[in-house]
Protein backbone atom coordinates (compact mmCIF):
# COMPACT_ATOMS: atom_id res chain seq x y z
CA UNK A 1 0.00 0.00 0.00
CA UNK A 2 1.53 3.35 -1.04
CA UNK A 3 2.25 5.85 1.69
CA UNK A 4 -0.07 8.82 1.97
CA UNK A 5 1.48 12.22 1.25
CA UNK A 6 -0.12 13.35 4.48
CA UNK A 7 2.24 11.06 6.36
CA UNK A 8 5.30 12.82 4.96
CA UNK A 9 7.61 14.01 7.75
CA UNK A 10 8.54 17.67 7.81
CA UNK A 11 11.59 18.87 9.71
CA UNK A 12 10.60 21.40 12.33
CA UNK A 13 14.08 22.90 12.18
CA UNK A 14 13.02 24.81 9.06
CA UNK A 15 10.92 27.26 11.05
CA UNK A 16 13.52 28.35 13.60
CA UNK A 17 16.12 28.49 10.80
CA UNK A 18 13.99 31.03 8.96
CA UNK A 19 13.66 33.04 12.15
CA UNK A 20 17.42 32.90 12.68
CA UNK A 21 18.07 33.93 9.08
CA UNK A 22 15.74 36.92 9.49
CA UNK A 23 17.59 38.00 12.64
CA UNK A 24 20.96 37.60 10.95
CA UNK A 25 19.74 39.64 7.99
CA UNK A 26 18.53 42.39 10.34
CA UNK A 27 21.86 42.42 12.18
CA UNK A 28 23.68 42.76 8.85
CA UNK A 29 21.37 45.57 7.76
CA UNK A 30 21.83 47.43 11.04
CA UNK A 31 25.61 47.20 10.73
CA UNK A 32 25.41 48.35 7.12
CA UNK A 33 23.51 51.41 8.37
CA UNK A 34 26.18 52.05 11.00
CA UNK A 35 28.74 52.10 8.19
CA UNK A 36 26.55 54.23 5.89
CA UNK A 37 25.10 57.00 8.05
CA UNK A 38 26.90 59.65 10.07
CA UNK A 39 24.58 59.70 13.09
CA UNK A 40 22.47 57.34 15.17
CA UNK A 41 19.73 58.90 17.27
CA UNK A 42 18.00 56.90 20.00
CA UNK A 43 14.36 57.96 20.33
CA UNK A 44 11.44 57.06 22.55
CA UNK A 45 7.77 57.01 21.56
CA UNK A 46 4.83 58.11 23.69
CA UNK A 47 1.39 56.66 22.86
CA UNK A 48 2.70 54.41 20.12
CA UNK A 49 0.52 54.12 17.01
CA UNK A 50 1.71 52.15 13.99
CA UNK A 51 0.03 54.49 11.50
CA UNK A 52 1.71 57.53 13.08
CA UNK A 53 5.14 55.87 13.02
CA UNK A 54 4.52 55.06 9.37
CA UNK A 55 4.05 58.79 8.73
CA UNK A 56 7.43 59.43 10.36
CA UNK A 57 9.07 56.75 8.20
CA UNK A 58 7.59 58.29 5.05
CA UNK A 59 8.89 61.73 6.00
CA UNK A 60 12.38 60.31 6.68
CA UNK A 61 12.83 58.09 3.64
CA UNK A 62 16.30 59.59 3.19
CA UNK A 63 17.24 57.93 6.51
CA UNK A 64 16.51 54.57 8.18
CA UNK A 65 14.35 53.88 11.23
CA UNK A 66 14.38 50.67 13.25
CA UNK A 67 11.78 50.07 15.95
CA UNK A 68 10.55 47.10 17.97
CA UNK A 69 13.55 44.73 17.77
CA UNK A 70 15.53 45.86 20.80
CA UNK A 71 17.37 42.58 21.51
CA UNK A 72 18.43 42.12 17.91
CA UNK A 73 19.57 45.74 17.72
CA UNK A 74 21.62 45.22 20.88
CA UNK A 75 23.32 42.18 19.34
CA UNK A 76 24.07 44.13 16.14
CA UNK A 77 25.60 47.08 17.98
CA UNK A 78 27.17 45.13 20.82
CA UNK A 79 26.20 44.96 24.48
CA UNK A 80 29.71 45.39 25.92
CA UNK A 81 32.86 47.29 24.92
CA UNK A 82 34.46 43.95 23.97
CA UNK A 83 31.65 43.03 21.55
CA UNK A 84 30.60 46.44 20.18
CA UNK A 85 30.62 46.87 16.41
CA UNK A 86 32.21 50.32 16.68
CA UNK A 87 33.48 52.50 19.50
CA UNK A 88 30.86 53.38 22.14
CA UNK A 89 27.97 51.59 20.42
CA UNK A 90 27.50 49.53 23.60
CA UNK A 91 26.32 52.79 25.19
CA UNK A 92 23.56 52.98 22.56
CA UNK A 93 22.56 49.39 23.37
CA UNK A 94 22.16 50.21 27.07
CA UNK A 95 19.24 52.50 26.22
CA UNK A 96 17.33 50.07 23.98
CA UNK A 97 14.60 49.32 26.50
CA UNK A 98 10.87 49.73 26.17
CA UNK A 99 9.30 51.62 23.28
CA UNK A 100 12.45 53.03 21.76
CA UNK A 101 14.00 52.96 18.30
CA UNK A 102 17.01 54.00 16.26
CA UNK A 103 17.18 56.69 13.59
CA UNK A 104 20.15 56.38 11.22
CA UNK A 105 20.62 59.62 9.32
CA UNK A 106 23.02 62.14 7.83
CA UNK A 107 20.84 65.01 9.01
CA UNK A 108 22.34 67.16 11.74
CA UNK A 109 21.24 67.25 15.36
CA UNK A 110 19.60 70.65 14.83
CA UNK A 111 17.64 69.41 11.81
CA UNK A 112 16.47 66.31 13.70
CA UNK A 113 15.52 68.28 16.82
CA UNK A 114 13.60 70.87 14.82
CA UNK A 115 11.53 68.33 12.88
CA UNK A 116 10.66 66.02 15.76
CA UNK A 117 9.89 68.86 18.19
CA UNK A 118 7.11 69.93 15.83
CA UNK A 119 5.75 66.46 15.05
CA UNK A 120 2.94 65.76 17.50
CA UNK A 121 -0.39 64.15 16.65
CA UNK A 122 -3.37 63.51 18.89
CA UNK A 123 -5.32 60.27 18.92
CA UNK A 124 -7.87 58.50 21.07
CA UNK A 125 -6.60 57.37 24.46
CA UNK A 126 -6.46 53.70 25.34
CA UNK A 127 -7.05 51.86 28.57
CA UNK A 128 -4.19 52.59 30.96
CA UNK A 129 -3.59 56.11 29.64
CA UNK A 130 -4.20 59.06 31.97
CA UNK A 131 -7.07 61.44 31.29
CA UNK A 132 -5.62 64.83 30.37
CA UNK A 133 -8.82 66.68 31.29
CA UNK A 134 -12.24 66.08 32.84
CA UNK A 135 -15.10 65.06 30.54
CA UNK A 136 -18.73 65.40 31.60
CA UNK A 137 -21.85 64.74 29.53
CA UNK A 138 -25.05 66.69 30.00
CA UNK A 139 -28.55 65.26 30.21
CA UNK A 140 -30.41 65.19 26.93
CA UNK A 141 -30.73 63.52 23.53
CA UNK A 142 -27.66 61.95 21.92
CA UNK A 143 -28.79 62.32 18.34
CA UNK A 144 -25.38 61.41 16.93
CA UNK A 145 -26.04 57.76 17.82
CA UNK A 146 -28.55 55.44 16.08
CA UNK A 147 -31.12 53.77 18.33
CA UNK A 148 -29.30 50.45 17.91
CA UNK A 149 -26.36 51.88 19.91
CA UNK A 150 -28.37 52.47 23.07
CA UNK A 151 -27.77 49.02 24.63
CA UNK A 152 -24.02 49.35 24.03
CA UNK A 153 -23.92 52.78 25.67
CA UNK A 154 -25.83 51.42 28.65
CA UNK A 155 -23.38 48.51 28.95
CA UNK A 156 -20.56 51.04 29.09
CA UNK A 157 -22.18 52.57 32.16
CA UNK A 158 -24.06 55.53 30.67
CA UNK A 159 -27.58 56.19 32.06
CA UNK A 160 -29.32 56.02 28.69
CA UNK A 161 -32.75 55.04 27.35
CA UNK A 162 -34.72 55.37 24.14
CA UNK A 163 -37.23 58.20 24.10
CA UNK A 164 -39.37 58.28 20.97
CA UNK A 165 -36.65 56.33 19.20
CA UNK A 166 -33.89 58.76 20.20
CA UNK A 167 -30.96 57.73 22.43
CA UNK A 168 -31.20 59.96 25.50
CA UNK A 169 -28.90 60.55 28.46
CA UNK A 170 -31.20 60.49 31.51
CA UNK A 171 -28.82 62.38 33.84
CA UNK A 172 -25.51 64.21 33.79
CA UNK A 173 -22.63 61.76 33.55
CA UNK A 174 -18.93 62.24 34.33
CA UNK A 175 -16.89 60.06 32.01
CA UNK A 176 -13.54 60.77 33.67
CA UNK A 177 -11.61 63.22 35.80
CA UNK A 178 -8.28 64.75 34.90
CA UNK A 179 -5.53 62.37 36.01
CA UNK A 180 -7.71 59.24 36.03
CA UNK A 181 -6.09 56.08 34.70
CA UNK A 182 -8.64 55.16 32.05
CA UNK A 183 -10.51 51.88 32.13
CA UNK A 184 -11.43 50.10 28.86
CA UNK A 185 -15.00 51.37 29.28
CA UNK A 186 -13.92 54.98 29.78
CA UNK A 187 -11.59 54.82 26.78
CA UNK A 188 -14.41 53.43 24.63
CA UNK A 189 -16.84 56.16 25.72
CA UNK A 190 -14.29 58.88 25.02
CA UNK A 191 -13.73 57.50 21.54
CA UNK A 192 -17.45 57.25 20.83
CA UNK A 193 -17.89 60.90 21.80
CA UNK A 194 -14.81 62.04 19.86
CA UNK A 195 -12.54 63.09 22.75
CA UNK A 196 -8.85 62.67 21.81
CA UNK A 197 -6.48 62.63 24.77
CA UNK A 198 -3.41 60.70 23.63
CA UNK A 199 -0.52 62.53 21.99
CA UNK A 200 1.79 60.53 19.75
CA UNK A 201 5.20 62.05 20.26
CA UNK A 202 8.76 61.08 19.43
CA UNK A 203 11.49 62.26 21.81
CA UNK A 204 15.09 62.27 20.62
CA UNK A 205 17.15 61.15 23.62
CA UNK A 206 20.69 60.17 22.62
CA UNK A 207 23.13 60.73 19.76
CA UNK A 208 26.08 58.68 18.49
CA UNK A 209 28.52 60.18 16.00
CA UNK A 210 30.17 57.67 13.63
CA UNK A 211 33.06 59.98 12.77
CA UNK A 212 34.21 60.55 16.35
CA UNK A 213 32.59 57.67 18.24
CA UNK A 214 31.16 60.18 20.71
CA UNK A 215 27.96 59.28 22.55
CA UNK A 216 25.85 62.18 23.81
CA UNK A 217 22.74 62.44 25.97
CA UNK A 218 20.29 64.97 24.57
CA UNK A 219 17.34 64.73 26.99
CA UNK A 220 17.53 64.37 30.77
CA UNK A 221 16.19 61.07 32.06
CA UNK A 222 16.41 60.65 35.83
CA UNK A 223 15.72 56.90 35.75
CA UNK A 224 18.32 56.33 33.04
CA UNK A 225 20.88 58.39 34.95
CA UNK A 226 20.34 56.29 38.08
CA UNK A 227 20.77 53.08 36.07
CA UNK A 228 23.95 54.42 34.47
CA UNK A 229 25.40 55.32 37.87
CA UNK A 230 24.58 51.85 39.19
CA UNK A 231 26.18 50.19 36.15
CA UNK A 232 29.29 52.35 36.44
CA UNK A 233 29.49 51.42 40.12
CA UNK A 234 29.23 47.73 39.22
CA UNK A 235 31.97 48.11 36.60
CA UNK A 236 34.28 49.76 39.13
CA UNK A 237 33.68 47.02 41.69
CA UNK A 238 34.33 44.34 39.06
CA UNK A 239 37.64 45.97 38.18
CA UNK A 240 38.68 45.80 41.84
Amino acid sequence: MPKSKRDRKVSLTQTPRKGLEAKQALIAELRRCVDTYKYIFVFSVANMRNNKLKDVRNAWKHSRIFFGKNKVMMVALGREPSSEYKENLHKVSKHLRGEVGLLFTNRTKDEVDEWFSKFKEVDFARAGNKATYTVSLETGPLEQFPHSMEPQLRQLGLPTALKKGVVTLLSDYEVCKEGDVLTPEQARVLKLFGYEMAEFKVTIKFLWNSETGDFQKLVGDAAAEEEEEEEEGDDDSNED
